[in-house]
């Protein structure tokens, strides 16, 4: 009886023991080696909580995932479609247009010439709308916090003005993506819109109005989310999907965006990461809400190259 009692308790600490194993082994997986940015973290979630023109998912817009898309090279445009219907089955059009921010973010996205190399041009009537559109998320709670955090850093003038012209600098100053020809792109267009490198791959696109917009119209062909394991497979009410599709012919290997964000959420995060440091590179591990993200930002002088987020795991389930 006593050998048993024994033998059962061994058996118990080594279940307990192989379980702890198995639970850090997954964190350490999930976790990249730099850890959770906590401070960042923290104003990113204050931003979460003041987004009050984010969209509801399974009221205000409805996401079909369907299949797991496999592995594309980059530059190959071909790709196994998992997924035979649309991603977004359903958007509330008439709530997005309602919105302001939404209203002057869509004016923006036919600015742009889609292919690098190929000189941007930009009309007054542009630069009027790219002014709107600046004026509006700056009057939003989500702007307003992303500045009063940026001021108490040191990062930007604590005149809202200044402040502006900084944003402008960041986001819609053109600059040569392509050394072959003119100002070909800028910060905005590369992230919001999407460009094409040469007409041979698509570069950037990563935000989710855009992807409906181009899906509607038949420019976008959505081919599965991307995954590994179950640590980052996407629930259909999850505001981050990584994916693969192709925009106009051209594949995207693996893509990644907010899902019903604000537009100004998304500027102010990136605006935030982007002024968090002068390297060529930033990338931080964040925790907002119930999603562990990688945040990247690619700086182009004093513009952005480009800045995206990368779903590491939702709800916990993982752990």
């Amino acid at each position: 009886m006593v050998f048993f009692l024994n033998y059962r308790r061994l058996l118990v600490q080594v279940i307990l023991q192989t379980t702890n194993n198995k639970l850090l082994t997954n964190l350490q997986e999930l976790m990249p080696s730099q850890g959770v940015n906590h401070e960042l973290s923290e104003v990113l979630n204050q931003l979460w909580s003041r987004d009050t023109n984010r969209l509801k998912p399974g009221t205000d817009y409805t996401i079909s995932l369907q299949g797991k898309a496999g592995y594309v090279a980059q530059g190959s445009n071909t790709a196994r479609d998992m997924a035979r219907a649309p991603l977004f089955a359903y958007v509330n059009e008439g709530k997005l247009k309602s919105i302001k921010t939404y209203t002057l973010f869509m004016r923006l996205l036919d600015n742009y010439e889609m292919s690098t190399g190929v000189s941007e041009t930009v009309t007054s009537e542009e630069l009027i709308e790219n002014d709107l559109f600046l004026n509006a998320i700056l009057e939003t709670e989500v702007m307003k916090c992303a500045h009063k955090y940026l001021v108490s850093k040191g990062h930007s003038p604590s005149d809202q003005q200044q402040f502006k012209r900084q944003l402008y600098d960041m986001w819609f100053r053109l600059y040569h993506r392509d050394r072959s020809g003119g100002e070909d792109s800028c910060g905005f267009e590369h992230v919001f819109v999407g460009e094409s490198k040469k007409g041979k791959e698509i570069t950037g696109f990563h935000n989710w109005v855009q992807f409906y917009l181009q899906e509607k119209h038949g420019n976008v062909d959505y081919k599965g989310y991307k995954a590994q394991g179950n640590r980052n497979t996407p629930d259909e009410d999850d505001h981050v999907l990584n994916l693969q599709f192709s925009w106009k012919g051209l594949v995207k290997p693996v893509g990644s965006s907010f899902i019903g964000v604000s537009p100004e959420f998304e500027v102010a995060l990136f605006t935030i990461l982007f002024l968090a440091s002068t390297e060529k590179v930033t990338t931080a591990v964040v925790k907002v809400d119930e999603y562990l993200l990688e945040m990247v930002v690619y700086r182009q002088g004093r513009s952005i190259g480009t800045s995206y987020p990368k779903l590491l795991s939702s709800n916990n389930r993982d752990l």
